[in-house]
């Protein structure tokens, strides 16, 4: 399914969400509450047949091969040790009688039509919704490797009900004992599970994937975590470790709730970039669009527009704060720091730059107006009124507007490489 279809109905579910939590709070179980939440897992079913794209080629003993499609490549490797176990066992073939094929196959019968995929928002349990904001998670190191290998880490979070990878470390060449120390920042909608994922890298073009003609990387640990709102909902940062088959992982997260991390507060300051008004840093530079824009959008455009996962996999936090205080103080060493940074800490500066405006882009004025014409049903009126109101904006703010469209139209054109 395209894209703009599934963030659709994740919108349509998240507000189903508030509108079954208001209910709860007004009336209780309700007949219009019951209708409301069958709704709402129909939506939530038809995201999670929508949505998987990571392949896995499954081959019989005559030969023909079935090609499943899953969400994440946690649930590949489990799918992989589930078969590789079953490989392992001397499975005799054996006859059914017709009686007792009748009798299976009337059992399977019934099992499919009392049978429902196991959502996690299909529960009544206050103390699993989902959470909203940003979770600022820091991978610290793994120990208990007991070859040296090239390491690297990825996080993915669940999504109303399906995972999204989301950061991914660097690569640590030859050890046992990986230290990472690496922050980042990742978007959560609707999520109870964070998963870690290690992997040894691959160099070598002998192992391409027959799906996709991409080097498999091999998982060689998976933890998965739940995120419950009562523990990580704190300022500070709490420190965990966790530990499966003799390998542990210690890492440090903190929560962001979305309440507090869409408020703008306006600046007092008149230097540096970020937080600062977009007009004046315009005046300032004498540019028609402020030079942090357009230099993260020449060197993603230059090196990222094919990277997997643009815009997507958070870069690390210490990175992007680098780059920040190198814009805001105008340093000499931007261009040399750009080429050498890796392509996601310069998309996540690009996007912390937009997060930071005092006002949106398309302005707090205008903001209610283009959420109304959007909201239009009719494609004619729809687009009279998006025209109508762009040219409402002021010129910092169009110009650089639709010079990130142009940009994110380019990004979206490379869909079938970056994903």
């Amino acid at each position: 399914m395209p894209d703009h279809d599934l963030e659709d109905m994740k919108i349509k579910i998240s507000s189903m969400k508030s509108e079954v939590q208001k209910e709860k709070a007004n009336k209780g179980q309700s007949r219009a509450m019951e209708r409301l939440k069958k709704k709402m897992f129909d939506n939530e079913f038809w995201l999670l047949l929508n949505s998987p794209s990571i392949p896995l080629r499954i081959h019989n003993r005559n030969g023909k091969s079935y090609l499943f499609l899953l969400s994440s490549d946690y649930e590949r490797s489990e799918w992989r040790e589930a078969i590789q176990k079953l490989q392992k066992k001397d499975l005799q073939t054996f006859v059914l009688s017709s009686v007792e094929l009748q009798y299976l196959m009337g059992s399977c019968f019934k099992l499919r039509t009392v049978h429902n995929i196991p959502l996690t928002s299909n529960t009544d349990d206050d103390k699993l919704q989902g959470m909203y904001g940003f979770l600022h998670v820091i991978l610290h190191s793994v120990k208990g490797f007991q070859q040296s290998a090239n390491l690297y880490c990825t996080l993915e979070v669940d999504s109303f009900g399906y995972f999204v990878s989301k950061a991914k470390t660097r690569v640590f060449r030859d050890t046992t004992e990986p230290q990472w120390n690496e922050e980042f920042e990742i978007e959560l909608e609707g999520s109870q599970y964070l998963r870690i994922l290690c992997y040894e890298k691959c160099y070598q073009k002998t192992k391409l994937n027959k799906d996709n003609n991409e080097i498999v990387d091999r998982i060689v640990g998976k933890w998965q975590v739940q995120l419950d709102p009562q523990t990580v909902q704190t300022k500070n940062w709490q420190v965990d470790v966790i530990e499966m088959n003799g390998v542990k992982v210690e890492f440090s997260m903190k929560f962001t709730s979305r309440d507090m991390s869409l408020k703008r507060t306006p600046s007092k300051k008149q230097t540096g970039v970020f937080g600062v008004k977009i007009s004046v840093v315009t005046k300032r530079e004498r540019s028609k669009i402020p030079y942090v824009v357009r230099q993260c959008v020449e060197e993603v455009e230059k090196r990222g527009i094919d990277e997997v996962g643009i815009y997507r996999i958070s870069g690390v936090a210490t990175d992007i704060q680098a780059l920040k205080a190198a814009f805001d103080s105008n340093s000499k060493d931007i261009l040399v720091m750009l080429s050498d940074m890796d392509i996601n800490a310069i998309a996540g500066t690009l996007k912390l730059y937009f997060r930071e405006l005092p006002e949106p882009l398309l302005t707090d004025r205008l903001y209610p107006t283009f959420m109304q014409g959007i909201a239009l049903a009719d494609p004619s009126a729809k687009e009279n009124c998006m025209l109508h109101l762009l040219r409402s904006l002021p010129d910092p703010n169009l110009i650089t507007f639709l010079f990130l469209l142009e940009h994110l139209k380019r990004v979206a054109e490379k869909e079938p490489v970056n994903k």
